[in-house]
């Protein structure tokens, strides 16, 4: 890999920038960006990580994960009525759109009705239609929320970046009057797009994304914060992995997504202590919330059957799959939920209930795997694939052309189901078009990450299988993409979501509901999800790091606003410039 580095550095030159680089910070983007002139946040497909959704949009409230707090945005507080079914948001004063127009409940109120007017179809609106039965202005600064039924997680759940995003409010003397599913929300004679964050955009093509800083924003004019040190703003995608790092050798970027062990260790090799991680030795890497899984279209015969997914789950060594593709960095799992300590009680719940004694899913058993196959009537044809009334047993695993990590766990697994007999092959698909055919419906099996949610309490992620979200296929699903409808479950998961957070009657409720998914099974659970997250500290500094833990290094995710106002520059050292 160094090898490798050096000479892909020799001709890699970096971005062309305009801007003195010393006040520039450049992250990565990985994977191009199909449709570069779309900012509409909430239309399928829209690209959200390009620095829309880090540079221009800011949330109300943003959660911490490493400490569990949750810090005022735009938003100053969010509380409930006892039954908690009535939600009263307060707006902070003073905050203006970037073209100067005032920041008001009107602007809230617009942005929910168009989302229960047109949903389920934009981001987020099935969820404002399951949970919001109306909304009122109270006044400029005070939106209420009136729900369907009780909700102890409204405010965290949408409105807090609790995973990647939260609700996107939108400017209505802009947006009024547009097609939410056709208007791009680009105009640059108009100053389009228009949020309430500290950058504009200032240009971009499909791999390289340039936002420079208002010296107008609105925190720094009402003094709440300082404006960002940075002048402007870069996501680049470079392509391959070996691409991305060697973009980080020479300097050309300053922060990277998720890269290997072997090209950390190249870029130390490369750099030295120039380079940084989440923790200063091995593994690196920060645990992200979603955990990966083999998903299936659980509609879809024969992956409609428990049994054959269950057959499919011996055919898996996990072992194998975090030794190869994740290079010791990761670790199994054998549920949807990430290995966070608020968590751990519940693990030991069903652990200690016997639960995976009954569902083994961690048994690696080739043997048990056939068994199940030849007892539904195949056999093992001259190529050694099973085959029943003529057809093999095939399947094509899909891939997100973005996520290299999940690119090299279906290579491992790729080779472990056709030794086992299953016709197994990988397709990798542009980011837009692997999220359509997961919501749509159009997929057999993938690798992703869709079973998230979960942070302090179990019933996030569990909602997620709830069969309330069920949608024909064809018809876009916000959740429950695997289209799998489990009635006894459902009405579990929806008992524990009607009580309080930490009410001692869930625990029972999870218990029963956990059983019924272990036994089903409708999605196999098969690695803690890593990111080796690296940052070069010749330019910026005050990243975030397990020792300084303000915020989670997740550059993709909304939350990276705060990030944006944490980092600050290096000196630079006497006689040399940056």
């Amino acid at each position: 890999m160094a090898l490798g580095l050096a000479a892909a550095g020799c001709s890699l030159h970096g971005p062309k920038h305009d801007e003195d680089r010393a006040e520039t910070v450049v992250f990565d983007l990985e994977g191009r960006v199909v449709a570069p002139d779309l900012w509409n946040p909430y239309v399928p497909g829209a690209r959200l990580d390009q620095g829309l959704q880090q540079a221009l949009i800011e949330p109300m409230f943003l959660l911490n994960t490493e400490t569990g707090e949750i810090e005022p945005w735009l938003g100053l507080s969010m509380t409930s009525n006892e039954p908690m079914d009535v939600w009263t948001l307060t707006m902070r004063p003073g905050v203006k759109w970037n073209d100067g127009a005032p920041f008001t409940a009107d602007d809230v109120v617009f942005t929910i009705n168009l989302l229960l007017e047109n949903g389920p179809s934009l981001l987020l609106s099935g969820a404002m239609q399951q949970w919001v039965a109306r909304v009122e202005k109270v006044d400029d600064l005070t939106v209420r929320f009136h729900l369907a039924k009780p909700n102890p997680r409204f405010k965290l759940d949408y409105w807090s970046v609790k995973i990647y995003n939260s609700i996107y409010i939108l400017p209505e003397h802009i947006w009024k009057g547009k097609d939410p599913f056709t208007f791009k929300n680009y105009e640059p004679g108009k100053g389009w797009p228009v949020f309430t964050g500290p950058y504009k955009l200032d240009r971009f093509n499909e791999t390289t994304f340039v936002y420079r800083r208002d010296e107008q924003w609105w925190g720094a004019q009402t003094g709440w914060k300082p404006l960002p040190a940075p002048k402007s703003l870069e996501w680049v995608s470079h392509g391959s992995e070996e691409m991305r790092t060697a973009a980080m050798v020479d300097g050309s970027i300053d922060s990277l997504c998720d890269i290997t062990l072997g090209a950390y260790q190249a870029l130390e090799h490369f750099r030295g202590p120039e380079v940084m991680a989440w923790t200063d030795g091995p593994p690196y890497v920060w645990l992200d919330p979603c955990p990966r899984a083999l998903e299936f279209n659980c509609q879809h015969p024969p992956w409609n059957d428990k049994e054959i997914r269950w057959a499919v789950n011996y055919c898996i060594d996990r072992d194998m799959i975090v030794a190869v593709a994740y290079e010791g960095t990761s670790a199994p799992s054998r549920h949807f939920f990430p290995a966070y300590p608020p968590l751990e009680r519940y693990f030991r719940m069903i652990e200690e209930n016997g639960a995976y004694e009954r569902h083994p899913v961690w048994d690696y058993n080739p043997e048990k795997a056939r068994a199940i196959f030849e007892s539904k009537g195949y056999h093992r044809n001259r190529y050694g694939y099973f085959e029943k009334d003529g057809q093999e047993l095939s399947v094509t695993i899909t891939t997100h052309e973005a996520a290299i990590e999940l690119q090299r766990v279906a290579q491992v697994l790729v080779e472990q189901l056709q030794n086992a007999g299953i016709d197994a092959s990988n397709r990798n698909e542009a980011g837009g078009t692997w999220m359509d055919n997961g919501a749509l419906g159009a997929f057999d099996a993938h690798i992703g990450w869709m079973a998230c949610g979960s942070m302090n309490e179990p019933w996030s992620t569990m909602d997620t299988f709830n069969a309330s979200w069920m949608m024909p296929e064809g018809q876009r699903a916000q959740f429950n993409i695997w289209r799998w409808k489990n009635l006894d479950y459902s009405a579990l998961v929806d008992a524990m979501g009607r009580l309080p957070l930490g009410d001692p009657r869930i625990d029972d409720l999870y218990r029963r509901a956990m059983e019924i998914w272990l036994d089903e099974l409708p999605a196999i659970p098969l690695t803690q999800a890593r990111k080796l997250l690296p940052f070069a500290q010749d330019r910026w500094t005050n990243w975030p790091s397990k020792q300084n833990p303000y915020m989670h290094p997740c550059t993709w995710w909304q939350s990276t606003c705060k990030m944006i106002h944490e980092i600050k520059p290096v000196p630079p050292k006497p006689g040399k410039e940056q």
